[in-house]
């Protein structure tokens, strides 16, 4: 299983990808933060994400994609970014098929670190353990879009209103083109077991 995990936000939206090989032991395949101009226009910014987060799409080819549900605050302006951010990542990956997972900011910190109130101090620190890195993500963004793929990687679909339904049927990558050459082993494992569910 291959997770992306997403941090989304206007200004900074991390992006992280983990392995599972064991569930225990996950491993880093990439991490990164995309950046755009605050004083931007918003279609430009927006813009910048896609072409940055179908890239990644492209490079790693994620079996899901889960990402951090965005909340309410005080400031109207950063939750409408985040908001925005989040529903653009999330209809990039429906658009190839990818299954589509959230996860809120005190599920994703009580599966890293086992307090749902963690501070981004302590969900770096555990992010850090669990990946066997030799320093911390940084910016905090990555880490955080890091934890998203850990938290996902551990309680799977378990309140996390995953969505892979006929839409997102991993069969239609190839012939939609959008998903790279083939499949990975496990999404080829994941077709199998679809193939099967539906023929019984």
């Amino acid at each position: 299983m291959r997770v992306l995990g997403v941090d989304p936000g206007l200004t900074r939206c991390g992006i992280g990808v983990i392995d599972s090989g064991r569930a225990s032991r996950p491993s880093l395949v990439a991490v990164d933060v995309i950046r755009t101009d605050a004083y931007g226009a918003s279609d430009v910014r927006l813009g910048l994400i896609a072409d940055a987060f179908d890239r990644f799409l492209d490079d790693c080819r994620p079996d899901v994609v889960a990402i951090e549900r965005p909340f309410a605050r005080s400031d109207v302006s950063t939750i409408m970014g985040t908001a925005q951010a989040s529903g653009l990542t999330m209809g990039l990956a429906a658009r190839r098929g990818i299954p589509v997972a959230m996860h809120t900011p005190s599920e994703i910190k009580k599966a890293v670190s086992g307090n749902g109130r963690a501070d981004k101090k302590q969900v770096t620190n555990m992010v850090t353990r669990i990946l066997r890195l030799d320093e911390p993500p940084k910016p905090a963004d990555a880490a955080d879009a890091l934890a998203v793929a850990i938290c996902h990687l551990w309680r799977g679909a378990v309140g996390a209103q995953s969505t892979p339904g006929s839409t997102k049927d991993v069969l239609a990558r190839r012939a939609q083109g959008l998903q790279g050459s083939g499949m990975t082993k496990a999404q080829e494992q994941w077709a199998a077991a679809i193939r099967t569910a539906k023929s019984r």
